[in-house]
């Protein structure tokens, strides 16, 4: 495992020196990460109730805490230490439902199905902006075909259901949505309603409409199919830089941009501007052909040849065979037990 950690490293590093690179086109707005604690932002949540706040969490190792970070300075302003929850084992995802609450997903599981059940944790988004810890609401997530490992979680915000998208690197992921009220105390069954790419995060857009999902290799938009459990309607493909080990997304408050970010110290949380936040009639150019993959510029993109994507994504996929291969190496086959 170490060796093909080392391989799988130099031979990225290699092709990042040959390989053009792609300039970023994101907007002004973004930010930095400061604090040395969050070594690994796994998702990403625009407060409801503070301006330019945006609620993140480290992936694994850390502890039951989220925080609000300023994206005017990057600093830190509130460390939550959820109570009621037991020791987390992978938090990969947070999302902020219709009711105000905090939602996070604690549903990694870099072995494929050796957990038979993860864990979403809830708490009231709180007022004041300070050090506290706050009571969470445990609850315990199956799958309706099975054990499989997920980084994305999203509360559709007009009707507080709760989706997941699984995880594989092979052949894509389900998207997955949970029972209309969780339960505290029954364990809650998610079914598989729709197909995805290998996504590590998504985000619905304050209005409900659609749905982002993002992975290391790209960003989609989906119209979202509001009938009976909700569905994926049409697909556009975002143009968006390469951020490396890419692993989180929201929308702003007002729908105008998505944020992005990434794992690592000091990490970078870019803005990127919505093609189409209206919908599917505005992903429509003049001609009445749908204009979400033609206009790089309106879909964030950056004009650059074939060669050079082709070079980001052979990039992209030899980081994806890195950062896959450390996180198995680093949790092996444990991870905490604990109640639930």
């Amino acid at each position: 495992m170490r060796s093909l950690l080392y391989v799988a490293g130099a031979a990225a590093t290699v092709l990042l020196a040959v390989v053009p690179a792609v300039p970023a086109a994101a907007d002004d707005g973004g930010f930095t990460i400061k604090d040395p604690r969050i070594k690994e932002s796994s998702g990403l949540a625009a407060s409801r109730l503070h301006p330019e706040i945006y609620w993140t969490h480290n992936d694994s190792s850390d502890g039951p805490y989220v925080y609000a970070v300023d994206s005017k300075t990057g600093e830190t302003v509130a460390r939550v230490t959820m109570r009621g929850v037991g020791q987390p084992r992978d938090v990969e995802a947070i999302s902020i439902g219709p009711d105000g609450d905090i939602y996070v997903g604690d549903i990694g599981d870099n072995l494929d199905g050796a957990w038979d059940h993860v864990w979403i944790y809830r708490f009231p988004e709180p007022e004041q902006l300070k050090d506290e810890t706050v009571q969470a609401t445990q609850y315990t997530v199956k799958y309706a075909d099975g054990a499989r490992n997920a980084e994305a979680l999203m509360v559709q915000p007009t009707t507080g259901r709760v989706y997941i998208a699984s995880k594989n690197e092979k052949k894509g992921g389900g998207l997955y949505v949970g029972p209309k009220q969780l339960s505290a105390t029954k364990t809650n069954v998610f079914r598989r309603i729709g197909h995805v790419p290998w996504v590590t995060d998504g985000a619905f857009s304050p209005d409900g409409k659609q749905l982002t999902l993002r992975g290391y290799l790209g960003a989609w938009t989906y119209d979202w199919k509001p009938a009976g459990d909700g569905g994926l309607g049409a697909e556009h493909e975002l143009n968006v830089p390469f951020q490396g080990q890419a692993e989180s997304v929201t929308y702003t408050p007002d729908g105008s941009a998505l944020m992005m970010g990434s794992e690592g110290a000091e990490s970078r949380v870019e803005r990127f501007a919505v093609p189409h936040p209206k919908g599917s009639e505005a992903a429509k150019s003049p001609s009445g052909k749908d204009g979400s993959a033609s206009a790089d510029s309106n879909a964030g993109g950056t004009g650059s040849g074939s060669s050079a994507k082709w070079g980001v994504a052979v990039v992209a996929g030899l980081c994806v065979l890195f950062v896959g291969a450390k996180k198995v190496f680093r949790r092996g086959g444990g991870g905490s037990r604990r109640r639930g």
